[in-house]
This record gives structure tokens, sequence and C-alpha cells, in this order.
């Protein structure tokens, strides 16, 4: 597992090493509760280029600290895509970081619904050139599901930096 958090230190140090910018990250989690930043603070010297995260598990804090919009939970759901974007938006703009990864989900064993059951998760990532989102469906138990989605926000980060590798190049 670590070796996808290595991964992404090594490719913000060849960014940097091709363009003078030190790339930084943050995180904004919720259904992970810590799970994205915990991995990423693992690695030796993300202090250089992680600038912290926000666990907002409640909707109140996604809407208060985050600036996610009220309606968007409304319409859509705290576990939407929509909120998921949000979220990574106000996470970079909080953080104040080039990137920001983001999760929303239904880790389970409840809580769910029939459109969105026990293991959906949206993932998203906000920088200043893109806004992506994914959506997952998880199929194990509580703990196993947040482990996948943290897993999958990590791979979207590295994704995301593998092609802004090689838009350099």
């Amino acid at each position: 597992m670590a070796e996808l958090e290595a991964e992404i230190a090594r490719l913000i140090r060849e960014y940097q090493a091709e363009t003078g910018k030190l790339l930084t990250i943050g995180a904004v989690e919720s259904a992970t509760g810590g799970r994205i930043a915990d991995r990423i603070t693992n690695v030796p010297g993300s202090s250089d280029y992680f600038k912290g995260s926000v666990v907002a598990y409640s909707n109140e804090v996604k809407i208060a600290l985050l600036g996610v919009k009220k309606a968007i939970i409304e319409n859509y759901g705290a576990v939407s895509e929509q909120t998921a974007l949000e979220m990574a938006r106000g996470g970079r703009k909080l953080l104040n970081v080039d990137i920001c990864v983001s999760d929303t989900g239904i880790a389970g064993p409840s809580g769910d619904t029939p459109e969105k059951p026990v293991g959906l998760f949206y993932l998203g990532l906000a920088a200043r050139d893109a806004s992506l989102s994914q959506k997952h469906a998880f199929p194990g138990n509580r703990e196993k599901n947040k482990r996948d989605a943290a897993e999958a926000a990590l791979n979207m980060l590295k994704q995301y930096l593998v092609r802004c590798l090689s838009s350099q190049k």
C-alpha cells in the first residue's frame, strides 16, 4: 500500500525538478475519516507538499467550512458527484493548495438507500486547471470500504500528477 503514496511523492518531486514549482496538496475527507491524509503523511518529507486536511463528516461542516452549497446537498445528497466536487474546490481554497482531493460515501453497514447502496463513494479532485470526479461502488464491509476509497482517491491524485508531468514534457 505504501507504494502509492511514495509514487505521489516521487511525481511531485519530479514535477518540481522539471518546472521549478512544488505542487501543494490537501485532502477533504468525509467517509474515509482521515485515511487519505494519514497515508500521505506516512511518507517522509511529505510536509514539504502536503498542507493539511479537513474531515468534514457532517453536512453542516461541509456547508459552513468548505462552502458546499446547501442546495447541492438538498438536491443531490451528501453522497454525490456534485458534493464531492464542491468539497474538493472548497478544500483547495480553504487549505490554499494547488490540488485537493475529496471523498464522500456510504461506508456501511447502514445509511444506504435503494439509489445509494453501502459502498457507494464519490471522489473529487480540484486543481487550477481541472475538476475531476469518480464514482466507485465498493463491495466490502465498513473498514474495507473506507480503505478502498482512500486507495482510489490516492490513485486519482497519482493519475492527475502523471498527466501534469506528461504535459510538461
